[in-house]
């Protein structure tokens, strides 16, 4: 797959916002947990403190041996000053060891909260946004790396801080011995730290351009291991095909991976050399003023420890900021996904002008977002309590798309659906939905207890067994349901323990009882909803349906003509457009396309 990678602005660039995301993460922090945040802080700058202090003490410890040796000071300095070390390195691990505690405490909540906001977010998208493929890039990257970075970004910020803290320390106790040392001390960590932040860059590049590859090696790995797909995975054979394109993006993705990895290690060893050159340097100078008497064999001990420590303090910082850098740029990623805009829907009226009046479609026009095509084209219905219609055509000529604007699930484009007199765009969305009972073809199987895949269809009344059994007898589901061993408690599908597959059949009608429970909907919308079912079983679920819903707007698509006649209305559809409309008596005397298929499939049960 040929793709650009675009460039970025460098290190020097991403101050500004890398302080930005470094403020949004620290709050983000702070709002999981202000009591970690607090220990979290205060720890670090405990442990930022300690490592001077233990070498300040060891300068002191060496001393007073030296001393003692010669005559010149007695064993209680010694013990003092070894009992005061021993003592700050007893802190330094106590400090160390809080902080991994808070940082395994906070990265639990933390990573909770990031994959809490993020599906927030994401049921705030209308339909349409949510069948973009680059929304699913979006999503893909936020969630691969979102839930760690926020903590990461503290705890580096907090490393940072701790490391800024015991490298000033040194730097006052290098002072003493001469300024040029401290300079050195922090020039020997630049070099390396330059190469880590150009090619963190660079791996965050190839992050991004790859998301799409990286959604279809997890959907592969859904194919190859769900059992929805395990039958035909099976029966056609497909399992090696699918592994070896599963293993072709990895391979392809690991070589950019490998060559990067290659280039920085490289890249980072040569300049750590550099580092390395420059401490020993400061040893040198270090041991050879102790030989030429300006310093003591303590203040030597003292001061190559600070170099060592010092430039470990510089390294760790250098990388902490790099690392800082890195997850900025994954955190944009998080904060791009979460910053999306929404789709504002302006609708708050919850009853119509003119109630009972019915549904009325007005010149409706429609297309998908970044589609030339109409899918649906100068469509107008009038529908009215207690009739049928049923949407007859070709598979995409716009049958379901239609029922999907009626339910408020796009946005409306040219035209106009009035519910009752009132503009859908006028309508609350909650409120609008609420009026609607719907079965898509495509309806979801809960791995749920039977009762909850029903009370699914009003979350009002998700636990209510009364209301569960009431939605199951309207959708002829309760005669099967009492045969199973828990009854309306028995877990479906094979996810969990104990789970029981049903027939298409029977699912078929745990989906119809899921539309009756909303016991008020004045539209009752069936897509295809007894597919799985032999033609007989259809004819005499649409005849009770159509029995039951004297008040109510049906709307049934269909692709048997023996349930659709019974339609009080039928609407015969192609590339978006109705081509025949009235009842079948009227559409079979027409002798248009209606009664050519009619005819075809009629001829099929001769």
């Amino acid at each position: 797959m040929a793709a650009t990678i675009e460039s970025s602005p460098g290190f020097l660039g991403q101050i500004r916002p890398l302080l930005s995301y470094g403020r949004r993460a620290l709050v983000l922090v702070w709002q999981t947990s202000p009591a970690l945040t607090i220990a979290l802080a205060l720890l670090t700058l405990l442990a930022g403190l300690l490592p001077a202090s233990i070498a300040y003490a060891g300068k002191w410890l060496v001393d007073s041996v030296v001393a003692a040796i010669q005559g010149e000071g007695s064993s209680q300095a010694v013990w003092f000053w070894l009992s005061i070390e021993a003592l700050l390195v007893a802190a330094m691990a106590a400090a160390q060891s809080g902080l991994n505690i808070c940082n395994s405490l906070l990265r639990a909540q933390l990573g909770q909260r990031v994959n809490v906001m993020i599906l927030e977010k994401a049921q705030q998208f209308d339909l349409a946004q949510l069948e973009d493929a680059e929304f699913y890039d979006r999503l893909t990257r936020a969630r691969r790396e979102a839930s760690t970075r926020p903590l990461s970004l503290v705890q580096k910020t907090f490393g940072v801080i701790q490391n800024g803290i015991a490298i000033i320390t040194f730097s006052g106790l290098l002072f003493a011995f001469s300024p040029w040392a401290v300079l050195l001390l922090i020039i020997g960590g630049l070099p390396a730290f330059f190469a880590e932040a150009r090619f963190a860059g660079q791996a965050y590049k190839l992050f991004r351009w790859r998301s799409p590859e990286t959604r279809e090696m997890m959907y592969l790995e859904s194919v190859l291991a769900r059992e929805d797909y395990t039958k035909e995975v099976k029966l056609f054979g497909l399992g090696p095909r699918l592994l070896d394109r599963y293993k072709a993006i990895f391979a392809k993705i690991f070589r950019e991976d490998r060559a990067l990895t290659i280039r920085r290690g490289w890249w980072t060893f040569g300049l750590g050399l550099l580092g390395t050159a420059a401490l020993y340097g400061a040893f040198a100078w270090v041991v050879m003023a102790t030989v030429a008497g300006q310093l003591s064999l303590g203040e030597m001990t003292m001061y190559i420890m600070v170099f060592k420590q010092g430039q470990s303090a510089v390294s760790a910082s250098l990388s902490s900021i790099n690392g800082m850098y890195e997850d900025h740029l994954y955190l944009s990623s998080l904060y791009e996904f979460l910053e999306h805009p929404i789709r504002s829907h302006r609708g708050r009226v919850e009853q119509g002008a003119d109630p009972g009046s019915g549904l009325e479609i007005i010149d409706l026009s429609f297309r998908y977002p970044g589609s030339d095509a109409l899918a649906l084209d100068g469509i107008n219905l009038t529908l009215r309590p207690g009739s049928s219609l049923a949407l007859v055509g070709e598979n995409g000529s716009g049958k379901t798309t239609l029922t999907k604007l009626i339910s408020g699930l796009y946005e409306l484009d040219q035209g106009d659906i009035r519910l009752d007199g009132t503009s859908l765009r006028q309508w609350h969305p909650r409120a609008l939905q609420d009026r609607i009972g719907v079965i898509f073809q495509d309806f979801a199987r809960y791995q749920w207890l039977v009762g909850h895949n029903i009370g699914a269809g009003d979350v009002r009344a998700f636990d209510s067994e009364e209301q569960w059994r009431r939605a199951a007898e309207k959708g002829l589901a309760d005669d099967f349901i009492r045969q199973l061993p828990a009854a309306y408690q028995t877990q479906l599908g094979r996810w969990f323990k104990d789970g029981r597959e049903l027939s298409g059949g029977q699912w078929q009608k745990i989906a119809l009882a899921r539309a009756f429970m909303r016991s008020q909907a004045d539209i009752l919308i069936l897509d295809e909803p007894t597919s799985a079912m032999d033609a007989g079983a259809e004819a005499e679920v649409f005849e009770y349906l159509q029995g039951m819903a004297r008040n109510q707007i049906l709307i049934l698509i269909s692709h048997r003509f023996s349930t659709v006649r019974q339609a009080d209305r039928i609407a015969v559809m192609e590339a978006g457009r109705i081509i025949e409309f009235g009842s079948h008596a009227e559409l079979i005397a027409l002798n248009g396309r209606y009664a050519r298929l009619f005819e075809l499939q009629a001829a099929a049960y001769r």
